[in-house]
């Protein structure tokens, strides 16, 4: 049988479910229930091909406020390279914890000869986004994500092999829909230990490693938790691979937040 599809505008699940929210009453509801917090972090190793060459980490860093809005600071990040060619990208993302939306977004991405810094403050109840700095209101969508907030918003949502799911999500509406394919289940080693792990693709009408032309395939772990495993993703110049090298679940008591 054909993969099917399924088109999930807004996702009825937990981490969009209180996306209209006001900020005026979130110090009444409890932030939505996810599987990762404040003190989470995946470290990784990075290689090309098979050659290792650099690092990467994947981690919720603290709790901000934005515009008055308590958020998840995230941040990812893949360091390495060759003689011939160097990858330092970083993606920065505050994600709302009442509603799951994305408030803040920064990616700094060297790429070879290419570098590149973007900054947007992303406005949910308008449908809208700055970016750089510039006061010129941009189109965005509602129920907005970046690339990063998407890692984590894989992690709350139900994976069934041979779906695909779309979302109409990525806060540049040119750059929707977002694409996650359930491709299979699959026992792994990576130098953190074994696991059974989900693995999906994500498509993203964009630039780095989650492009439609980089066939990134993404090894989330079988469980409640939904970590990172491993992720493949074919840039110009070859394969660049993270392997988990060690886990660090949350800490709790360790949400301050801080403007």
């Amino acid at each position: 049988m054909s993969m099917r599809l399924r088109r999930l505008v807004p996702v009825a699940l937990t981490f969009a479910l209180l996306a209209a929210t006001p900020v005026a009453g979130q110090d009444n509801v409890a932030p939505i229930p996810v599987p990762f917090g404040v003190g989470e972090r995946l470290e990784y190793d990075v290689k090309f091909g098979k050659l290792r060459v650099g690092s990467g980490s994947m981690e919720v860093a603290d709790v901000q406020e934005v515009r008055g809005r308590s958020s998840w600071h995230t941040i990812f990040q893949v360091r390495g390279g060759t003689f011939f060619y160097r990858v330092n990208d970083q993606y920065e993302s505050w994600i709302d914890r009442h509603s799951g939306n994305s408030l803040r977004f920064k990616q700094d991405l060297n790429e070879g000869r290419r570098d590149v810094e973007r900054a947007f403050e992303i406005f949910p109840e308008r449908a809208a986004f700055l970016e750089n700095g510039v006061d010129t209101l941009q189109t965005s969508v509602k129920n907005p994500l970046d690339d990063g907030s998407f890692l984590y918003f894989l992690r709350t949502i139900p994976l069934a092999v041979g779906e695909t799911y779309v979302f109409e999500r990525y806060f540049r509406p040119d750059r929707n829909p977002v694409t996650i394919k359930v491709l299979r289940k699959e026992r792994i080693e990576v130098p953190a230990g074994q696991f059974d792990a989900i693995v999906v693709q994500p498509v993203i009408k964009t630039s780095g490693i989650f492009s439609e032309n980089g066939h990134a395939e993404i090894w989330l772990s079988d469980d409640e938790n939904r970590i990172m495993l491993q992720m493949k993703s074919g840039l110009s110049f070859g394969s660049l691979n993270l392997y988990l090298k060690s886990y660090r679940p949350a800490q709790a008591g360790a949400t301050v937040a801080r403007p």
